[in-house]
């Protein structure tokens, strides 16, 4: 599903040239679910904008369902987006005064799919977000962090997307409910097989998904399966 072969990204201001990606080569099957862990400057974030066609890079080549993403225009890149990725941010960037159900269809009205699809579109999603539906009418803004998460998981989920791209998923929670969004996306890999990237600083964090790829100063420096994968309870009122 995602190849990456010696992808470099250098970013150039004037003369000085920094090289952020050094030669970065892997692959994620589809199904998989792979934690992406670095330190602050360690270029995952740059690398998580290659993934999710947010950006290019300078060289080297990135296939995404076997498409070189590296060499599309903008126009193309915005159709990548918005068809194959599912994004899930630190920060959730739900619309405050919206309601649940409206914070999750709102991809498909920009896709200009009839609003009784839409419902019905974004109900299957909480579903398998796992969110209750007695929260489905209430403003976003209702919502605890976690729950707040999770709709955010069921809007990357409506477009019936590629690859979850998931971004520092915990980052605004409290370990306990951090870890029940973790275990939704591990629901999410085993029961509905979709492909899930997550990235992150953390360990603990990392040690959720199945494969952990460690990338430092720009190089890939291991690249591993999970031996001490923790299991939690997806369970969260």
């Amino acid at each position: 599903m995602i190849e990456c072969l010696d992808i470099v990204k250098i970013y150039k201001n004037g003369d000085v040239e920094t090289p952020v990606l050094k030669n970065v080569s892997f692959k994620i099957n589809d199904g998989e679910f792979v934690a992406i862990m670095g330190p602050s400057g360690s270029g995952k974030s740059t690398l998580m904008h290659i993934l999710g066609a947010l950006d290019t890079p300078t060289s080297g080549v990135y296939k995404l369902d076997d498409q070189d993403v590296s060499k599309l225009s903008d126009d193309q890149l915005a159709n990548i987006r918005k068809n194959k990725i599912g994004f899930v941010f630190q920060s959730f960037n739900l619309l405050s005064r919206a309601t649940v159900i409206r914070n999750v269809s709102l991809p498909l009205i920009y896709s200009e799919v009839p609003k009784e699809e839409r419902i019905k579109k974004a109900k299957q999603s909480l579903v398998l977000a796992g969110l209750p539906e007695n929260r489905w009418e209430h403003l976003s803004n209702q919502l605890s962090g976690g729950q707040m998460q999770r709709v955010a998981i069921a809007r990357a989920l409506v477009n019936d997307p590629s690859i979850i791209l998931a971004d520092e998923p915990t980052g605004n929670l409290d370990t306990k409910t951090g870890e029940v969004v973790l275990a939704t996306f591990q629901e999410l890999n085993n029961k509905n097989h979709h492909t899930i990237v997550l990235i992150t600083h953390e360990l603990y964090v990392a040690q959720h998904a199945d494969r952990i790829i460690h990338i430092q100063d720009g190089l890939i420096i291991k690249d591993e399966k999970n031996q001490n994968k923790r299991i939690v309870n997806n369970d969260l009122n």
